[in-house]
């Protein structure tokens, strides 16, 4: 099976400061990718670079089999993209923002219009359909945006912290879209700091760290490096031991105490 995206020995660097080193990995068509690091890794910047929001310094991207140097902008058309923070128009209504992304992917009115109002019902929010964005909460309008993504059936998905801003109920609702998709054919590459919803759901796990690739595999395999659960290894192969230790740290400043070496 050719893989759908490959990316090999990928840089970038910000101001002269290295954010990702000769980062490589591959996504098989039908894969649920869960690929997480601490902020700051590079995560976000790997998908910036791959729909070509931003230039990479160095390495390769194939993406359908193709570098993406060789692309015009039509192959975006089989991308759907959720970052992590958007701006959304605020002054439309959620049906004049849907109608808007949906021709710009070049889909008729009547299509979209139809299709986003009833995505709009399963994600319980059909009763917004013309109210301001402005005036929606931060998990509505990340139910506009999961909507936006997919209103023109894309083969990729790209999606950065999916479930921010969502309530339980709907958290379990994306989760169980997200598994359909993959039935469906879609390949997902998502990120997430919740990670037992990327321990359960992701067929393979990335882990980004300081701009490097330090795993790469199903959890299940992954966990032999740990015992316990995705975030003991996440805190393992991350380095990050201190969480007790600043937790007193902070809760001492509050107090406007100084804390004391053991």
């Amino acid at each position: 099976m050719e893989p759908i995206l490959e990316i090999s020995h990928l840089t970038k660097q910000f101001d002269g400061k290295p954010v990702l080193k000769e980062v490589s990995f591959s996504v098989n068509p039908g894969e649920i990718i869960g690929y997480i690091g601490p902020n700051g890794a590079g995560k976000s910047t790997t998908v910036k670079i791959i729909l070509g929001m931003i230039d990479k310094d160095g390495g390769d991207i194939r993406l359908f089999g193709q570098p993406i140097e060789n692309y015009d902008v039509s192959y975006k058309a089989r991308i759907g993209y959720v970052p992590e923070n958007a701006d959304l128009y605020e002054t439309l209504t959620a049906k004049e923002y849907l109608l808007f992304i949906g021709e710009l992917y070049g889909l008729e009115e009547e299509e979209v219009l139809k299709k986003s109002e009833q995505m709009m019902d399963a994600l319980g929010i059909k009763d917004s359909f013309n109210g301001r964005l402005a005036s929606f909460s931060k998990g509505m309008r990340q139910k506009v945006l999961i909507i936006s993504s997919l209103l023109h059936d894309p083969d990729i998905l790209f999606w950065d912290e999916p479930l921010n801003g969502l309530d339980a109920n709907s958290v379990q609702v994306i989760k169980e879209l997200l598994w359909k998709l993959k039935m469906d054919g879609k390949t997902i590459f998502y990120s997430s700091h919740v990670m037992d919803t990327v321990e359960k759901l992701s067929d393979r796990i990335l882990i980004l760290n300081d701009g490097e690739v330090v795993a790469n595999g199903p959890f299940e395999e992954l966990k032999e490096e740990a015992d316990g659960t995705l975030e003991q290894l996440f805190n393992t192969l991350t380095g990050f031991d201190q969480h007790a230790a600043l937790a007193e740290q902070f809760l001492l400043a509050m107090k406007g105490e100084e804390a004391h070496d053991a």
